[in-house]
């Protein structure tokens, strides 16, 4: 079967290969790959900053947004051949660490988990794969079209998950969001603000494309404006870009009693200057959170699908802006300017 893989390290291997059936031991049930999204991680790990062979593997399988439909599977798994699923990208390490051991691996604490298509496991850009029924996460076949979109939902699911507990610790009455990014976990962290009855504010450079409309169809604010020069003071921010000077606006324009949520990783070695004192004398005189979060547990994932349940499948489907059969993986990865959400797809069986 073919596979889209990469040697992590070198690059310019990525290449589409011959690859030998998944073997029984790798899962129970075998599953067809639909669709594979494209996200900043695989284009990270195609330059060769990071990625992990599985052991004994010299390549990596590409892919962690995933979607796929069952050709087999045991009587007792619950699950049947046709259905639609998604299998969780991150497994718990060996160990596993207290946290892994609770069902909370998103939040290891030993580092030795792994992901599929990142870490240790190969991914899900290839035509057929193994999981074990604990792994996936149904869905109904009213998500066909969108259903690759779950698992950067499940990143914006635990990112409110962990909002609202945090808002717990004393009163909590948010009204103003503000979301740095308009990217798809921008967008989805939107669309879940929308869904708790929010007033959103969307931060993003860009003037003209599909993002500005998608933010407005929410029934959000679109900002082109650095959210410092917006003049807002938002109760909570979700930061989805990473940037360092959007960053550290995302960490200063805030209200009082504000949580601020940090989900875009950062590159290292760019050097701001920060008054350190004038941010630790609000966020302390302010009630101040500031949290970083990433990955999901399976909770998530199940929080994740009914959100997409939830919102309007018309909207859904504009976040994925291009579709790419797996072979033409070169043109997939050449950004556009109307780009959002890219994906590759593999034809049904």
């Amino acid at each position: 079967m073919q596979a889209l893989t990469i040697v992590p390290g070198q690059q310019g291997s990525l290449q589409v290969r011959e690859m030998p059936e998944p073997e029984p031991g790798e899962g129970s049930v075998l599953v067809q790959s639909l669709a594979v999204g494209l996200c900043g991680t695989d284009a990270e790990i195609i330059a060769a900053e990071y990625g992990q062979s599985p052991e004994g593997e010299s390549f990596l399988v590409l892919g962690h947004e995933n979607l796929g439909r069952v050709l087999n599977a045991p009587q007792d798994s619950g699950l049947v051949a046709g259905d639609l699923v998604v299998c969780i990208v991150r497994r718990p390490d060996p160990e596993p660490c207290a946290a892994c051991a609770a069902g909370e691996w998103d939040m290891c604490r030993n580092g030795n988990y792994t992901e599929h298509g990142i870490k240790g496991l190969h991914g899900f850009a290839r035509e057929r794969w193994r999981a074990e029924p604990d792994e996936l996460v149904p869905l109904g076949e009213g998500l066909a079209e969108v259903g690759v979109l779950l698992e950067p939902t499940t990143i914006v699911a635990k990112a409110w998950e962990q909002i609202d507990r945090i808002g717990s610790r004393a009163f909590y009455q948010p009204n103003l969001v503000a979301i740095t990014g308009a990217g798809p976990v921008g967008l989805l962290a939107a669309l879940l603000a929308r869904q708790r009855g929010l007033e959103v504010h969307v931060f993003d450079q860009v003037t003209d494309g599909p993002k500005p409309d998608l933010v407005r169809s929410l029934g959000a604010t679109y900002h082109a404006e650095s959210l410092a020069d917006s003049g807002l003071k938002p109760d909570i921010v979700v930061e989805c870009t990473g940037v360092p000077a959007v960053v550290l606006q995302a960490i200063g324009c805030t209200g009082t009693d504000s949580i601020t949520c940090l989900t875009g990783v950062s590159g290292a070695g760019e050097m701001l200057r920060v008054d350190v004192g004038g941010l630790n004398r609000d966020a302390v005189l302010e009630n101040s959170v500031i949290f970083g979060t990433v990955n999901a547990n399976r909770r998530h994932y199940q929080a994740a699908v009914d959100a997409l349940q939830k919102a309007d499948q018309d909207w859904l489907g504009r976040l994925i802006t291009r579709r790419v059969p797996l072979q033409e993986f070169e043109d997939a990865l050449k950004r556009r300017p109307d780009d959002v959400k890219v994906v590759l797809t593999l034809p049904e069986a």
